[in-house]
């Protein structure tokens, strides 16, 4: 078996948080790594979090066969992570 180390803080479950998105509330639930990298990339694009999501779900809602919310922004947060993983350094 292979060994594989926890995350600094341990393994943590989703935590729900309620945002507001085109005037309607919802609740959403992601892991603390999630939240944080959600946050970062808000306010790199100095945006609330709302508008961020809110940005995320127009998209999700526009796939041909959409994911939950929840999911949508894992995904979008991981295609981020892995560009950033590959863009060199300037």
């Amino acid at each position: 078996m292979i060994a594989v180390e926890a995350p600094p803080g341990g393994f943590v479950g989703p935590v729900k948080r309620s945002i507001t998105i085109a005037g309607h509330a919802t609740s959403i639930s992601l892991e603390p790594p999630f939240w944080r990298a959600l946050e970062r990339h808000a306010a790199d694009r100095a945006l609330p979090l709302s508008a961020l999501v809110a940005a995320i779900d127009a998209a999700r809602i526009a796939a041909d066969d959409p994911p939950n919310l929840a999911s949508a922004i894992r995904s979008w947060l991981m295609t981020r992570a892995i560009e950033d993983a590959q863009t060199p350094p300037i």
